[in-house]
């Protein structure tokens, strides 16, 4: 997908400190990257596409259309970057990917059949068990 490159230009990165575990590195360094993507403002995607990332990514997308994802996992900015670049890219592509439809099926005779002899045989079963009306013997 050559959007999907084109994309990478518009693309807005910024480090800040992550928070949690790590001691007195945590406290010093700007390792957590954040990434921002407009997708209203976007010059790469059509409207139809900028519609289908909108819909698909509502969860990620803030009030004003901007996408925004955070990495952390790491110990360095480079490689936070990298993770979140590849997510972004992972996130885009599938939301823009049109779902399959969905072929519908009938269902073979041989499953109604055995449905409905299972439905036979349980009924046996209870008639079966039933009480036995002496009154009608005599």
């Amino acid at each position: 997908m050559d959007v999907l490159i084109e994309i990478q230009e518009e693309l807005q990165f910024k480090a800040v400190k992550s928070g949690g575990k790590g001691g007195q590195h945590v406290n010093k360094v700007a390792t957590k990257v954040e990434l921002r993507f407009d997708v209203y403002g976007s010059k790469y995607l059509s409207e139809a596409q900028q519609f289908l990332v909108a819909v698909n990514l509502a969860a990620k997308i803030n009030n004003a259309g901007i996408l925004v994802l955070n990495a952390d996992n790491e110990r360095s900015q480079m490689a936070n970057k990298k993770a979140v670049t590849k997510r972004f890219i992972n996130l885009i592509s599938a939301a823009l990917t049109p779902a399959k439809r969905r072929i519908k099926t009938r269902k073979p005779r041989s499953i109604a059949r055995k449905r409905l002899e299972q439905k036979r045989q349980q009924s046996e079963k209870k008639q079966s068990r039933a009480k036995i009306d002496v009154s009608k013997f005599g």
